[in-house]
C-alpha cells in the first residue's frame, strides 16, 4: 500500500505479482466503472470520462460496464461518477485501503494517481498490462481533508476495459452505535421508497430504472409507492408490466396529498413494521432509500449508496447529490449546511452552486491570476462536511430510523433538514457522498420561494428552528425583515399574505400539525387567489404592449461595489414605492420583465409589470398598491414582534411535543 511519487511503470513481474496479491484481496465491490448510456451528449460523457484531442478515434462502450479504447489514446476517469471520493471514505467508513481492479483485454498503461485538498494532482502507482488484471492496492491514509483516487489509460493496442471498480480488501464489519453498543455487519439489501403524485409518467419511468440494472434489481428487497394524487401510475402504460416484475415486492398505497413528508413518512411507517408489526411492507431491509418520482437516477448510485452504509464506521445517514435535470452536465451543490445565526440552509464552506463539469472538469485548476469569482474544480477535491441532505434521494439505516422516528408532519420542506439534526441529537451523521447522484430540477429553477411553497418554507423553518435552535432568536428575525422589505418591493403581495399565515400557524403551537396537514395547502391556494401576482397569464402577449419605463434598471450591477451603487438605486426605489401607483399601470404594464430582471431595484420603480415563470411557461401581472403593500408589512411586523417575544414559550412547546409528532403511532392515525 506504499504510494510511491513516481509515475514509472512496474516491471512485468513485479505488476502481475502486485496485481495477484490485489486480486486476492478485493473482497467486495464498492463503485462500478460505469461507461455513459448510449449516445449521450458529449456535455453528459463528461460525468464519466475524459477523451484526449490525440484521440485515433472514438472509444466505444459494448456496454454500460465496458470500454473499448483505440490504439495511441488517452483516457483519462478523474470524472464525477468514475473517481473514487477517497477522503469521504476515510472519514466515515471502516477500511484503511481500497483495490482499484480492471480486466484488460490488449495493452495498456495504467496510471493511478490521487489529489490533495486544493486538487494538486499526485502519480501513485502505473503498470502496463496486457490481456490480464490490473490491480492496486491503496492506502487511504493521506485523505484527511480531502483528495480523490482516479486512473488514467494509455492504449498501446486497442483496449477493453471491463469489469471494473473500486473494491474492499475486507468485508463489513459491525458497526458502532452512538450508546457504545455493536450492530451489524449488514446485508447488502434495501427497501426503496418513491412517493408521488400527479406524476404517473414520471413514477413508472423511476420503476422501469430499477429494475434495468439486474445488480441493482438484486439488492432491492421491496419497492413502496405512496401514491397521493388523482392520477395514478396503475393507469399509465408500462405499469402492469413493471410492478408485474417486482412481484410481491411491490407495494402502493394510496393516500390524501400529504405532501413529501406524508408521502416518505408513509414509506418508514411501511418499512419498520407500522405499529405493532401490522405494516404491509416490512420486508426487513437494513436500508430504507428515499428518491423523489421526478428524477432520473443513475441505478449504480444506489449500489454505492448502499456499500457506503455497509462499510460506514458508524450508521450513517448517506445522501445522493442532485445533478441538474434541465443541464445535465451540472452538479447543484456539493452539501448544505443550515446557518446558526439566521437558522437558514445554504451552501456548506467551500460549497459553489451548480459546477458544470462539461466546462470545468474536475483537473480544471483555474490560473494564476483568475479572479475569485471565475470557476474551477478545486473545491470539488476538498470534503464537504453538512448538516442534511435533502430527499429528492437519502438512505437511511434502518437502526438509525428506528432510533429517530418518523419525519414531522410538515407536508413539505425542513423535513429533510429537521430529520438529519434530529438524528444528530442522537449522534447519527449525515454525509452527502459524490458520486451518488440523482438528476432533478434544480430548485433555481422553480419559484417556490415566492409560489404557494413560501407558506411551507417559512413556517416549517420556525418550526424547525423551535426544535433545533438554541440561539436567540434576533438573527432569525433580521432575516426576516430582510426578506419582508423584498417581497415588498417586488410587488410580491399574494407571498406576503401567505407567509402572515405561515407565521400565525407557527404560533398557534404543534397541536394542530397533524390537523392541518391535509387542509393547509388548499387553504393558502385559496389566499392566493385574491392577490394578481399569483395568477398566471399565458404570455405577456395576452395583455397591451408594454409602455415602458425609461431609467429604470433591468440588469444588474456586478463585482465588489455591487452593492454601493445600488444605493441610489435603492433611494429612488423607496422613494417611487411610497407614491400613490398609476392605475394605468395596472391596466397596462410598464415592463415585461424576464425571471432574471424581475430585482427589487426595478420592480420598486414601476406601478405594472410581467414576470416570467421560472420554468418560462407562463407570466404574472405583478400590479403596485402602496396601500395593501403598507397593511401587508404592518401585519408582518407586529407578528415578527410575536415571533420575539414568544419563541422561548414556543421552543418548549414543540420539542415538548416532537415525541408524539414522530411517532409511528401517531402517523399510523392519520394512515389507517
Amino acid at each position: 500500500m506504499s504510494e510511491s511519487a513516481s509515475s514509472t511503470p512496474q516491471s512485468a513481474d513485479r505488476a502481475t505479482e502486485a496485481a495477484a496479491q490485489a486480486v486476492g484481496r478485493a473482497v467486495e465491490k464498492l463503485q462500478r466503472l460505469l461507461l455513459p448510456r448510449l449516445g449521450e451528449p458529449g456535455d453528459v460523457r463528461t460525468l464519466y470520462l475524459m477523451e484526449t484531442d490525440s484521440s485515433g478515434g472514438r472509444v466505444r462502450f459494448p456496454d454500460r460496464l465496458s470500454v473499448t479504447v483505440p490504439a495511441g489514446d488517452e483516457l483519462s476517469f478523474e470524472t464525477y461518477f468514475n473517481a473514487f471520493p477517497a477522503s469521504y471514505w476515510r472519514r466515515y467508513s471502516q477500511l484503511d485501503s481500497v483495490i482499484l481492479k480492471l480486466e484488460v483485454a490488449g495493452t495498456a498503461r495504467i496510471d493511478v494517481y490521487r489529489s490533495r485538498p486544493d486538487g494538486g494532482r499526485i502519480a501513485v502507482d502505473a503498470a502496463v498490462v496486457t490481456d490480464g488484471t490490473a490491480a492496486f492496492e491503496l492506502t487511504l491514509a493521506p485523505f484527511e481533508d480531502g483528495g480523490w483516487y482516479w486512473f488514467d489509460v494509455t492504449a498501446e493496442t486497442e483496449v477493453t476495459l471491463s469489469d471494473g471498480g473500486w473494491y474492499a480488501p475486507v468485508a463489513p464489519g459491525p458497526q458502532t452505535m452512538p450508546d457504545g453498543t455493536q450492530v451489524g455487519p449488514f446485508e447488502r439489501r434495501v427497501t426503496v421508497g418513491i412517493p408521488t403524485f400527479n406524476r404517473p409518467t414520471d413514477a413508472v419511468a423511476a420503476l422501469e430504472a430499477l429494475a434495468a440494472d439486474p445488480e441493482v434489481d438484486e439488492i432491492i428487497d421491496a419497492v413502496l409507492m405512496p401514491d397521493q394524487g388523482d392520477r395514478h401510475p396503475a393507469d399509465e402504460p408500462g405499469y402492469a408490466e413493471i410492478t408485474a416484475h417486482f412481484g410481491e415486492r411491490f407495494h402502493e398505497f394510496r393516500q390524501g396529498n400529504l405532501g413529501g413528508s406524508g408521502g416518505y413518512s408513509r414509506i418508514m411507517f411501511e418499512a419498520l413494521g407500522g405499529v405493532d408489526g401490522e405494516g404491509e411492507a416490512d420486508h426487513g431491509s437494513p436500508y430504507i432509500l428515499y428518491m423523489d418520482d421526478d428524477i432520473a437516477i443513475e441505478p449504480d448510485s444506489i449500489l454505492r449508496a448502499v456499500q457506503v452504509a455497509r462499510y460506514s464506521a458508524r450508521p450513517t445517514i448517506i445522501g445522493g447529490q442532485m445533478l441538474n435535470l434541465l443541464n445535465r452536465a451540472e452538479l447543484r451543490t456539493m452539501g448544505e449546511v443550515v446557518n446558526r445565526g439566521d437558522f437558514m440552509w445554504g451552501p456548506a464552506p467551500h460549497v459553489h452552486y451548480d459546477h458544470d463539469f462539461s466546462r470545468n472538469p474536475m483537473n480544471d485548476l483555474g490560473k494564476p491570476g483568475d479572479r475569485p469569482e471565475v470557476p474551477n474544480s478545486r473545491d470539488l477535491h476538498r470534503r464537504i462536511e453538512v448538516d442534511y441532505n435533502g430527499w429528492w434521494m437519502c438512505l437511511f439505516p434502518r437502526v438509525v430510523a428506528e432510533t429517530t422516528g418518523q419525519p414531522l408532519p410538515l407536508f413539505i420542506k425542513w423535513d429533510d433538514t429537521e430529520y438529519s439534526l434530529r438524528a444528530a441529537r442522537r449522534g447519527f451523521e449525515t454525509a452527502t457522498w459524490p458520486g451518488v447522484a440523482i438528476w432533478h430540477m434544480s430548485w433555481a429553477d422553480k419559484d417556490d420561494a415566492i409560489d404557494w411553497q413560501a407558506y411551507f418554507h417559512l413556517r416549517n423553518r420556525l418550526i424547525v428552528a423551535a426544535l433545533h435552535h438554541d440561539g436567540g432568536v434576533d438573527g432569525i428575525i433580521r432575516s426576516l425583515r430582510k426578506t419582508t422589505f423584498k417581497h415588498a418591493m417586488c410587488l410580491e403581495y399574494s407571498t406576503l399574505a401567505i407567509q402572515l399565515e405561515a407565521m400565525r400557524d407557527f404560533l398557534a403551537g404543534p397541536d394542530r400539525l397533524f390537523d392541518i396537514l391535509e387542509s393547509s395547502l388548499p387553504r393558502i391556494n385559496k389566499i392566493r387567489s385574491e392577490y394578481p401576482d399569483a395568477q398566471k397569464l399565458p404570455a405577456a402577449s395576452a395583455l397591451p404592449r408594454a409602455t415602458g419605463a425609461p431609467g429604470v434598471p433591468t440588469q444588474n450591477i456586478g463585482g465588489r461595489l455591487a452593492k454601493i451603487k445600488k444605493i441610489p438605486w435603492l433611494l429612488k426605489g423607496v422613494a417611487h414605492s411610497l407614491k400613490p401607483a398609476d392605475p394605468a399601470a395596472h391596466e397596462v404594464p410598464q415592463l415585461n420583465l424576464a425571471k432574471d430582471e424581475a430585482r427589487w431595484f426595478s420592480l420598486s420603480r414601476v406601478d405594472g409589470a410581467t414576470v416570467t415563470t421560472a420554468d418560462g411557461k407562463n407570466v404574472v401581472f405583478r400590479k403596485r398598491d402602496r396601500d395593501l403593500a403598507k397593511k401587508l408589512v404592518k401585519e408582518t411586523f407586529a407578528l415578527h414582534r410575536e415571533l420575539r417575544e414568544n419563541f422561548d414559550r414556543l421552543r418548549a412547546q414543540y420539542r415538548a411535543a416532537a415525541p408524539e409528532l414522530t411517532s409511528r403511532t401517531a402517523w399510523g392515525r392519520i394512515f389507517r
